[in-house]
């Protein structure tokens, strides 16, 4: 299969040279020529089928073209080592679990996935790959700990400076090996556009091998799609399938895009939801068609301060750029710290679940717009020991850290500061590749 810009500018390409590069020399992020449709079969029996197995079904569908059956099932089965349960919070509304992975977010399902691929497509290359990756927060540690110890490659993590927590700093900050961690002293949209600029600058491409790991890299977010159709299999097993919202916490939008390939290839989704913090791009987008970036806000919800998300480009293209298709198909909603506070103390005392600040956006929205008769899953993307002391704060107890959050915080931080200044951050790379 082939897979086009969506800036029209560049040349289509293989899968392998989409994963390679990453982002197309247009600046354009690549899109597969077409959506398979899974067959009718298929659903009727996905009730019955593991993760693994429904999984599989799924990536023929976007890779069997060019990935030998034998070895895209290793891939797939490696990278889903765990499941992603839907749990009951209330009569009408149920959470999917991602934080069951490696760094207990929903990211470890993308980062392992494309850590393999990107393994299997270099395992003959004798030249470095230098995979850049931006994280506003879980996305660091996914790609930091899926690619930890891969033979031919080696991974720079730029996050912004005192705007991760903690605990998901030191996922990504102790590791050492092939892992490099940048702290640039900006916000996420800096440490995205320094990455950007650095796939644009032809002169150090001709030093590095060079691709990103964030959900602009089609090996990162498609895989994504997996755990949507994991969500409706484990709803028709309840007999709650039809009628199905889904709502998910939005920054960057590779997430929900993902969904929307699952929708396109036939998924029975009744709507989406698109849930924000008070980085309101997308919300604003809905409400009057224009589409606005604007610098980032720090919010509760960290991981969601994108004030220009990547993969909005990917949802126009979906939808031919139609807003009226858009607004019909996905809604919005924006919460403010004060309302995420509330909801996440509200939800814990009234129904003993714990969410986490970004999952609370989603659980919100489905409290307020789900309708009579529909079902709503919303997407827990992290633990909340994560945020521990957030969540701590707001609800007055104390989460307790698990053993595999625990082992990261035993670690010593190593890190390189940087300024927000390309030029700082191009010499630094130029460095590196002595």
């Amino acid at each position: 299969m082939k897979y086009y810009s969506t800036n029209h500018k560049s040349d289509d390409v293989t899968l392998r040279d989409a994963v390679v590069r990453g982002l197309a020399p247009d600046r354009g992020l690549y899109m597969p020529e077409r959506l398979n449709k899974m067959d009718k079969e298929f659903f009727e029996n996905i009730d019955k089928m593991t993760f693994q197995e429904m999984s599989l079904e799924v990536a023929k569908a976007f890779f069997g073209e060019d990935i030998p059956a034998d070895d895209l099932k290793r891939i797939v089965y490696d990278t889903l080592a765990f499941e992603t349960p839907v749990v009951k919070v209330e009569d009408n509304i149920y959470s999917l679990e991602l934080f069951h992975g490696p760094t207990l977010a929903f990211k470890d399902v993308g980062a392992r996935f494309m850590a393999r691929l990107l393994g299997y497509f270099n395992k003959e290359e004798k030249q470095l790959v230098n995979v850049l990756v931006a994280t506003s927060g879980d996305t660091g540690s996914a790609v930091a700990n899926g690619f930890l110890g891969v033979e031919g490659v080696h991974v720079y993590v730029l996050y912004p400076k005192g705007k991760v927590s903690p605990i998901q700093e030191c996922q990504f900050t102790t590791l050492g090996r092939n892992i490099t961690a940048v702290e640039i002293d900006g916000v996420f949209d800096d440490c995205q556009a320094l990455v950007k600029n650095a796939f644009m600058d032809a002169e150090l491409n001709q030093h590095m091998k060079l691709t990103s790991a964030n959900s602009i890299n089609v090996a990162r977010f498609l895989p994504q799609a997996f755990y949507y159709f994991n969500a409706y299999a484990q709803m028709k097993r309840l007999g709650k399938a039809d009628n199905l919202v889904i709502c998910v916490p939005s920054g960057n939008f590779g997430n929900i895009t993902a969904g929307l390939f699952g929708w396109f290839m036939g998924l029975p989704v009744k709507r989406f939801i698109a849930a924000n913090n008070a980085n309101d791009i997308f919300y604003n987008y809905l409400k009057s068609g224009v589409y606005s970036p604007k610098p980032s806000v720090q919010t509760l919800a960290n991981a969601m301060d994108v004030g220009d998300p990547s993969n909005f480009a990917r949802v126009l293209a979906l939808y031919g750029g139609s807003h009226k298709d858009i607004a019909g198909h996905i809604g919005g909603a924006t919460y403010t710290d004060e309302q995420i506070k509330e909801t996440l103390k509200d939800c814990y005392e009234r129904t003993g679940y714990l969410l986490d600040p970004h999952g609370t956006c989603g659980y919100r929205a489905l409290k307020e717009q789900l309708e009579p008769g529909e079902y709503g899953v919303f997407l827990e993307t992290a633990h909340p020991a994560k945020f521990k002391e957030k969540v701590d704060a707001i609800t007055g107890g104390d989460v307790e850290i698990p053993a595999r959050l625990q082992a990261f915080m035993k670690g010593i931080k190593q890190s390189v500061e940087l300024s927000k200044d390309y030029t700082d951050f191009r010499q630094f790379l130029f460095n590196e590749s002595k």
